[in-house]
């Protein structure tokens, strides 16, 4: 835990040194490691997180009788730092803060400064199930002959962010075969939450996605002239997310779309966001939903690149590879895999709380009145509709929200939970995400207790990080390649679209050897209701076997996304010897 202890002590006038014992210094270590947590965020909890016991120890270390002592320690290699006795007393006389989870937030950094002694839990890094090995990727697997595209042209305005837009995208492979369509390069509407101006050859590799599905479907980068020139309103070929309803079957565009098509030779899809259901869909319309999302949708060589150097600096630039490198960033993966280090190795987390989610949750986050205001104002801009619902009185208290497990995960629920599955201080993290609500300040509460937290921004140089600044979708890649890659993934909403496809993706590509903590935040809530009185091992305890649960197999069930949960015949093929 300590490189290296100094004893300042002028031995002119002081006699002997007198040197504290292990114990004694083990102690001072733990207190130490705490006050570092504590003037990261709340400097004022100094009297929470020091118990009576742990301050006697500390003050107990024996000194010359003549002059006073100052240790200073070296702690972690990724964040040394210097603490003195003289700094304790010091900030302990600073006025103390109100801060949300104080308590169980001062009793997890003692937890965090005692673990170094400990070994981690034996599944922490690893999937508890074997049976995950036993399932293999087989959706690249074809039992049909190639579709002319002969009925006409589809065309698609894909709205929301690059995960939305993604799903968007392969519903409307299938639609396009369904239909015997051909489909025209994806568009990619300008959203005013997301404001990128990217569109689908500015992310993915269209040459590829075009030759990929060629067995499947024919694909066209334009209309041919003679339709480009169609007033398509006009003539009734433009299809709202108001014409479609949300998890439309098959039945629905063999019925309404392709009458249009027969007429009007053109079907414009505008929106078309989750317009296309999960079941029930013929076996093979189902697997080339899954071949379009894993194989034929590959990022552009200067987001592969990036990726690449994102990836090797999270592994302290070591020259091995992660097992679904090569299908994320493509020839810029290291050409030899190797062996996970320890040293190396990094747990990517998905800390959805950007002011968009929090705003739509109507769930409150312990800023008081202040917080209330802000989040009333972004809601009047940007959800109007959610306002005049709330009027009705149709919409639960935020208590009963939090209760529910519907309010998004804080960071410092969040942080709590990282601890108690038992991560080592040192742990290295990747954060993905946008602007985390409540910004340096919530984010101080993760890096008081994990110092080793990154993001894109913090690995990448200015230079490399310039060509994708103002461009919020091809940021958003960077982060599904970090969070993919990941030797463990700690998602806080499983209904986020980037939280869903990444645990996909892990799933598919990953033999098993993927794990993803997915959190039961109704569980979770009720854990945190106790936070007042629940003894820090009972926490521990609890949280350990409500993250355990979620981390069960089993196949796909019945509705549910194939992009999320590719354990199906249509995705994944099932080997009984694999999972032994």
């Amino acid at each position: 835990m300590m490189n290296k202890v100094e004893s300042i002590v002028d031995s002119s006038k002081c006699g002997k040194l007198i040197l504290p014992t292990t114990h004694q210094l083990r102690s001072t270590v733990v207190n130490a490691l705490l006050l570092d947590f504590v003037k990261s965020i709340f400097p004022g909890l100094l009297s929470d997180l020091f118990r009576p016991a742990n301050w006697w120890i500390l003050t107990r270390i024996p000194d010359s009788g003549r002059v006073k002592q100052t240790l200073r320690f070296k702690f972690l290699k990724a964040n040394s730092t210097t603490v003195s006795i003289r700094e304790l007393v010091k900030f302990g006389k600073k006025r103390p803060q109100k801060t949300i989870y104080a308590r169980l937030l001062a009793k997890a950094a003692h937890a965090l400064a005692e673990r170094h002694y400990k070994i981690e839990p034996r599944d922490l890094w690893v999937e508890p199930y074997t049976v995950a090995s036993a399932w293999k990727p087989c959706s690249e697997e074809r039992d049909w002959e190639p579709s002319d595209g002969s009925t006409g042209y589809i065309m698609i305005s894909a709205n929301g962010g690059i995960n939305q837009q993604r799903v968007a995208v392969c519903n409307a492979v299938a639609v396009a075969r369904l239909l015997n369509a051909t489909l025209v390069i994806p568009m990619f509407l300008y959203s005013s939450v997301w404001r990128d101006v990217s569109q689908f050859s500015d992310i993915y590799q269209e040459e590829h996605f075009i030759n990929y599905l060629k067995p499947d479907i024919r694909i066209v980068k334009e209309l041919p002239k003679e339709l480009q020139s169609l007033d398509l309103e006009a003539v009734g070929s433009v299809v709202t997310d108001a014409d479609v309803a949300k998890e439309a079957k098959p039945s629905f565009f063999l019925k309404y779309i392709l009458p249009i098509l027969h007429v009007n030779r053109v079907v414009h899809f505008v929106g078309f966001g989750n317009r296309l259901a999960s079941d029930p869909i013929p076996f093979q319309l189902q697997r080339l939903r899954c071949r379009c999302n894993f194989h034929a949708l590959q990022f552009v060589p200067k987001i592969q690149a990036a990726g690449a150097l994102l990836l090797q600096r999270m592994r302290k630039n070591e020259s091995r590879s992660g097992p679904l490198d090569k299908y994320l960033v493509g020839s810029f993966a290291k050409s030899k895999i190797k062996g996970r280090n320890v040293e190396s190795r990094y747990l990517a987390l998905h800390l959805r709380f950007e002011i968009d989610m929090v705003a739509h949750s109507l769930c409150e986050f312990g800023g008081g009145e202040e917080e209330r205001r802000e989040l009333e104002a972004y809601r009047q801009i940007h959800f109007p509709a959610l306002l005049e619902l709330r009027k009705t009185n149709k919409i639960p208290s935020p208590a009963e929200l939090r209760i529910e497990g519907l309010c998004p995960l804080m960071p410092e629920e969040t942080v709590l939970m990282l601890a108690a599955l038992g991560f080592e201080r040192g742990t290295r993290i990747f954060l993905a995400g946008a602007h985390i609500y409540g910004g340096k300040r919530r984010l101080a509460v993760l890096t008081g207790l994990f110092p080793n937290l990154v993001t894109k921004e913090n690995l990448l140089s200015p230079t490399e990080i310039e060509p994708f600044l103002n461009f919020s979708s091809q940021l958003a890649a960077l982060d599904f390649i970090g969070c993919t890659a990941s030797d463990d993934f700690a998602m806080t909403d499983s209904g986020s679209q980037l939280s869903s496809l990444v645990s996909g993706y892990r799933v598919y590509y990953g033999g098993g050897r993927m794990p993803t903590i997915r959190p039961n935040k109704r569980r979770i809530a009720d854990i945190f209701m106790k936070n007042n009185t629940i003894e820090w091992k009972v926490f521990e305890n609890r949280v350990r076997k409500t993250v355990r649960q979620t981390k069960r197999i089993f196949s796909r069930p019945t509705g549910r996304s194939v992009y999320r949960y590719p354990r199906c015949r249509e995705c994944m093929c099932f080997s009984a010897k694999s999972g032994v």
